[in-house]
């Protein structure tokens, strides 16, 4: 039986003598040749004498940055000659047409939404304004009974409703207009054109839209 101590590398019985592994002065060859040109192995060794593969790593993106690529294949430029310049363009113009058609609807969206909100504030406030005609109205008619105690406040609050759009429809010695008068008292006249003659009950303006129509007597 052969010693294994007599055999490359100290392999013994059944064991496969492979010279780059068992072989003391292949390897340490190699080592050496690896240490001394920084490049054997799979890279550098660090401190804790670990094969490092930082060398090799970066070596292979600086060949790919250089246009090669593992195996040394150099890489090859993309053929656009079948490229459609004329039919990219139509496309992007086509895209470009269609965002600006979506920022048009939306910036018609966003001014009828503000249009709408407007109606609907203004649709809101015109019911609270004729809901304070009955006060006007009991307030018109004690400032007829009392016009030095009840008129300073009846003007007040005539002021303070028009700076938010109502507004009284001064009628009196006007042509009579439907639009805005009701007729429920008639006394004959000269015969020309019926004119208002007095004013029965107040009618009101809503910002320039007639919110009631006034209570008139006419005369012709």
């Amino acid at each position: 039986m052969t010693d294994s101590t007599d055999r490359p590398g100290g392999t013994g019985d059944g064991d496969n003598f492979d010279p780059d592994v068992h072989d003391p002065d292949i390897g340490s060859g190699s080592g050496s040749a690896g240490a001394a040109d920084g490049s054997g192995g799979q890279g550098g060794q660090d401190d804790d004498g670990r094969v490092s593969e930082v060398d090799d790593v970066t070596a292979g993106i600086n060949r790919i940055l250089d246009g090669e690529v593992m195996g040394d294949e150099s890489v090859v430029d993309a053929d656009l000659s079948d490229v459609d310049v004329l039919a990219l363009l139509d496309e992007r113009d086509q895209f470009k047409s269609m965002a600006q058609r979506i920022q048009a609807d939306f910036d018609n969206f966003r001014k009828q939404s503000s249009i709408r909100a407007l109606a609907d504030a203004d649709r809101a406030t015109g019911r609270l304004a004729e809901a304070m005609l009955p006060v006007l109205d009991a307030a018109e008619a004690a400032f007829l009974r009392h016009p030095e105690e009840i008129g300073p406040l009846l003007n007040q609050m005539l002021v303070e409703l028009k700076k938010h759009g109502l507004e009284i429809i001064e009628l009196e010695g006007q042509p009579f207009d439907p639009e805005v008068a009701e007729a429920v008292a008639h006394e004959p006249g000269g015969g020309g054109e019926a004119v208002v003659a007095d004013v029965m009950r107040s009618g009101y303006r809503w910002k320039g839209k007639t919110l009631r129509a006034a209570m008139v007597r006419t005369s012709d």
